[in-house]
C-alpha cells in the first residue's frame, strides 16, 4: 500500500511537470523536448516563481546547450526583477539532486552568480565545492570564478583572484586562466597590462594562442592604440610563430568597424583575398553591419551578393541588420526582398524592424504587400496577433 502511494505521488509530481512544459500533452516529454519547450516558456515568463517552476520541471543540467541557455534566460529574468534570494535557494536546491553533485555543475554555478552580480555566492560556491569535495580545488573551478567576475564586470576581483587564489589553494593557471584575465584588463581599458601578463606566462612556460592576440587585438584596436597592434601582430608571427588565420582577420574587422573604419576593415578583407584566404560568413556579417551602421547601404548590399557567390552562408543577424537598415534608408522594397529570403528560412525580424517595413510598403503604394506581411505575422506569432491588427487597422484602404 506504502509502495502504490508512492509511485502515484512520483506519478503526479511528473504529470505536474509534464503539465507545466506541455499541458496540450498526455506523452512523456523526452530531455530535449523539455529543453526546449522551457526555453520557449521562459522568453516569454516574467513571474520569478513561475521561472522557477519551469526550471524544475525540465530538470535542467548544465551537460546540455539548451539547459545552459535556459538556465542563463532565468538568472537574467530573476535578477532584472531583484529576486537574488531566488537565484540563491533554487541553486542551492540544485545542488542536492544527486546527478548535479559535480565539478561541472559547481563551476556552471559559478558562472550564473557572476551573471547575476552575486560574486560573494559564486566565492562561496567555490570554497564550499572543495571544503566538501576534493582536497585541492582545480583549474576548472578556478577559471570558473575569475570568468564570472568578467561577466558581472568587477575587474578589480578578476586581478585580486588571480594574484591571491592560485597560492592560496595552490592551482597552477593554464592557457585559459591567462585568456581570461587578459580579457579583463582589455574590457576595462587596461590594454597595455598584457604585456606584463605575456611575461608571466613566459616565465611558467605557458604559451599563448591565435585566441590570446584576438582577445589583445580587440582590446588595443578599443582604446585606438594602433601601434601596439602592430606590435602585437609582430609579436604573433616572430616570437609565436602564430600566423592571422580568419579568426584573426575577423576580430581585426570587427574592431575597425565599431571604430567605423570600415574602409580599413574592407582593406583587411581585400589583403585576405589576394592571399587566397577564404572569409566566411562571420568576416561578412561584421562589414555588412558595420557599412549599414555607417550609412553606406550600396557597399553592404554588394558584401551581401559577394558573400553569396562566395559560397558563404548569412547567419539571421544578417538578414536582420539589412532589413532593418534598408527601412531606415526608405528602401523598402530591397527591404521586402531580403525580408522574404529570411522568413523562408524560418528567421524573421523583429516586431519594431517588421512594423517599420509594413508601414514603409504602405507609404510606397504597396498596401497588398503590406498586408500580406502583416498575415504572416499574425499566423507565425498568434500572441501578437492584437498588436498587428492595430496596424493593419491603420493602413490605408
Amino acid at each position: 500500500m506504502a509502495m502504490f502511494s508512492r509511485l502515484r505521488v512520483n506519478f503526479l509530481h511528473r504529470r505536474k511537470f509534464s503539465t507545466i512544459l506541455a499541458p496540450d500533452s498526455s506523452t512523456p516529454l523526452s530531455s530535449k523536448q523539455k529543453s526546449r519547450a522551457a526555453l520557449t516558456l521562459l522568453k516569454s515568463e516574467s513571474n520569478p516563481d513561475r521561472i522557477i517552476e519551469i526550471c524544475r520541471a525540465a530538470s535542467l543540467t548544465p551537460e546540455s546547450h539548451l539547459d545552459r541557455v535556459a538556465f542563463s534566460i532565468a538568472v537574467s529574468k530573476l535578477s532584472e526583477s531583484n529576486r537574488f534570494d531566488a537565484i540563491r535557494s533554487f541553486l542551492d536546491e540544485l545542488k542536492t539532486r544527486p546527478d548535479l553533485k559535480t565539478e561541472r555543475f559547481a563551476a556552471h554555478s559559478i558562472v550564473l552568480y557572476g551573471q547575476a552580480k552575486m560574486l560573494d555566492h559564486a566565492i562561496r560556491t567555490f570554497k564550499e565545492y572543495h571544503e566538501l569535495g576534493s582536497s585541492r580545488p582545480s583549474v576548472k573551478m578556478l577559471n570558473a570564478l575569475l570568468f564570472s567576475c568578467v561577466v558581472s564586470k568587477d575587474y578589480k576581483e578578476v586581478n585580486r583572484i588571480f594574484v591571491e587564489f592560485p597560492k592560496t589553494y595552490g592551482v597552477a593557471p593554464n592557457l585559459e586562466t591567462y585568456n581570461t584575465v587578459i580579457k579583463a584588463f582589455c574590457e576595462s581599458g587596461s590594454a597595455s597590462s598584457v604585456y606584463s601578463v605575456l611575461a608571466e606566462m613566459g616565465r611558467k612556460k605557458v604559451t599563448p594562442n591565435a585566441a590570446t592576440f584576438g582577445i589583445i587585438l580587440a582590446g588595443f584596436y578599443r582604446e585606438e592604440k594602433i601601434d601596439d597592434v602592430r606590435q602585437m601582430l609582430e609579436m604573433m608571427k616572430e616570437k609565436y610563430g602564430i600566423h592571422a588565420g580568419v579568426g584573426t582577420y575577423n576580430v581585426r574587422i570587427h574592431s575597425l568597424c565599431k571604430l567605423k573604419k570600415t574602409g580599413e576593415a574592407k582593406a583587411l578583407l581585400d589583403e585576405m583575398l589576394s592571399r587566397d584566404m577564404k572569409p566566411n560568413s562571420v568576416t561578412y556579417h561584421h562589414l555588412i553591419h558595420g557599412f549599414c551602421r555607417g550609412g553606406d547601404l550600396e557597399t553592404a548590399k554588394k558584401l551581401f551578393k559577394e558573400m553569396a557567390d562566395k559560397g558563404c552562408k548569412p547567419d539571421s543577424e544578417c538578414y536582420f541588420t539589412l532589413v532593418h537598415y534598408m527601412c531606415q534608408d526608405k528602401d523598402y522594397e530591397s527591404a521586402l526582398k531580403c525580408c522574404k529570403e529570411s522568413i523562408e528560412k524560418n528567421w524573421v525580424p523583429n516586431f519594431t524592424t517588421m512594423k517599420l517595413l509594413v508601414n514603409g510598403l504602405a507609404s510606397s503604394s504597396k498596401v497588398e504587400e503590406a498586408r500580406e506581411l502583416v498575415g504572416q505575422m499574425k499566423e507565425k506569432f498568434p500572441k501578437t496577433s492584437e498588436m498587428w491588427n492595430e496596424i493593419e487597422a491603420g493602413l490605408p484602404q
